[in-house]
């Protein structure tokens, strides 16, 4: 079960990653959903359906009301009533019906989360959180949005404690830390908090969550000593953790102990404990680390060579593809993302990046095979269809290029400097084909739009 609280959209929140819509059961209504009824209750019902496919809810009401007065004790009816009026902005009508299709069907977890979600788009937090109380059962996965909820409604400590306690069942994760890190933002109140997280240390030293709350805060205070102390001390109570070099490493940087910052970053590479946004968020300073030490730059490469033990490869080889192409190391650069897009064969950005880097490296067989595949996952982007032209062109299969331009050029909108780009290269496969005129037709195209744009 994935975190569903999507609707609301506030400054100081992001939603988990995972957030998906909320499972519809009677999106696709059969005669078991709606159990023994006449030939008009059903020619009613399914019209409903037909009018929401289309967004007449206005109609699709009706029809729904229709067989309500048909039958009064359908849970369904009263489900699609609380969508059509939810479509309309008319919440607490949607909210009556929803709470009526739960009273006849409490064993509807779909129910409830639109419940959920209304009141959620209403900012009535009681309400949502009443109900995501009721979604528990079905799933501990409800849980964050429990929290969330706390911290949206300002129920400051029950959601730490609920934040703790998830921590301590499933291990920290990043989103459950920004939560926590919120908190202690709008709480301001830190004097309590580090008395309150020293006390949890005292009273459980082998809990890795506490000593980092502690350095978190210790670290927004500015205090470096304190917080460097506190990531000693969980070392000191858990030798083998890895979490304490997630804090150790930058605190060795800031010291200026360049050998102890490289041996626990690479710890915490290496760590199954540590999720992979916090490794990428280590591998930026790692690589910021080396561009101004290049001396350590045989590290980095000895931890890009253990890339593909780690968790999400691909964004790790687009990461060191990137920093090559920042140090102007283009050769180095197009090996990453040549090895990123073999994990990841339908990365947009990296797609284009290797492109543009193999023709720049006269790999024209690699480009013209890279943007036929391109142009199989992304069929309207005409980027792709001029890169296929330019290999194309390089290697003289010029009836080949004239096609993918003249069909990119199709797709292209409003980018007067590509639209150049496809009458330069159209000129180049007509003078291969030895059609001059076309050729000279596509100069003069090409030639007059420059000047148009300069």
């Amino acid at each position: 079960m994935k975190n569903l609280f999507i609707i609301l959209i506030m400054a100081f929140l992001a939603f988990p990653a995972s957030s998906q819509e909320a499972p519809q059961p009677f999106q696709d209504v059969n005669q078991d959903d709606l159990g023994n009824v006449t030939d008009e209750f059903q020619e009613y019902f399914f019209e409903a359906l037909k009018q929401k496919g289309i967004e007449n809810y206005e109609k699709a009401i009706i029809a729904l009301e229709k067989c309500l007065n048909l039958d009064s004790e359908k849970a369904v009816v009263y489900f699609e009533l609380g969508k059509n009026y939810r479509e309309l902005e008319q919440f607490d009508k949607a909210i009556e019906n929803f709470t009526k299709a739960h009273e006849l069907q409490p064993k509807k977890e779909a129910i409830l989360v639109y419940i959920f979600q209304t009141y959620g788009m209403t900012e009535n937090y009681e309400g949502a959180i009443a109900t995501v109380k009721k979604l528990i059962p079905f799933s501990s996965a409800y849980k964050e949005d429990l929290a969330n909820l706390y911290l949206l409604n300002e129920d400051y400590e029950e959601a730490l404690e609920l934040l703790d306690e998830l921590d301590e069942e499933l291990g920290a994760n990043s989103y459950r830390n920004s939560l926590r890190r919120q908190i202690y933002a709008r709480t301001n109140n830190t004097d309590a908090q580090i008395d309150n997280l020293q006390q949890s240390i005292s009273a459980n030293p082998e809990i890795e969550q506490n000593y980092l709350n502690l350095i978190y805060i210790y670290s927004e205070q500015g205090d470096e000593e304190e917080a460097f102390r506190v990531a000693q001390e969980l070392l000191e109570a858990n030798p083998g953790s890895s979490v304490a070099h997630l804090a150790l490493y930058k605190f060795y940087l800031n010291k200026g102990e360049p050998e102890a910052a490289v041996a626990s970053m690479k710890i915490v590479f290496e760590s199954e404990e540590i999720d992979a946004e916090s490794k990428f968020k280590v591998l930026n300073d790692f690589l910021n680390f080396v561009q101004e030490n290049p001396k350590y730059e045989e590290e980095l490469i000895e931890v890009a060579g253990k890339l593909t033990e780690w968790e999400n490869a691909p964004k790790l080889y687009e990461q060191l593809g990137e920093y090559y192409m920042k140090k102007n190391n283009r050769q180095d650069a197009l090996t990453f993302f040549e090895l990123g897009l073999q994990e990841n064969p339908d990365n947009f950005e990296l797609i284009r990046s290797t492109l543009l880097l193999q023709l720049e490296f006269e790999k024209y067989e690699a480009a013209r095979d890279l943007s036929a595949t391109a142009l199989e996952s992304f069929p309207s982007q005409s980027v792709f269809y001029l890169l296929h032209g330019v290999a194309l062109n390089k290697l003289l299969e010029y009836e080949a290029a004239e096609e993918s331009l003249t069909e990119g050029l199709d797709y292209l909108i409003d980018d007067m400097r590509m639209e150049v780009d496809f009458y330069s290269q159209l000129a180049i496969s007509y003078n291969g084909m030895n059609n001059v005129s076309k050729a000279e037709e596509y100069r003069l195209k090409a030639q007059n739009l420059k000047k148009e744009i300069n």
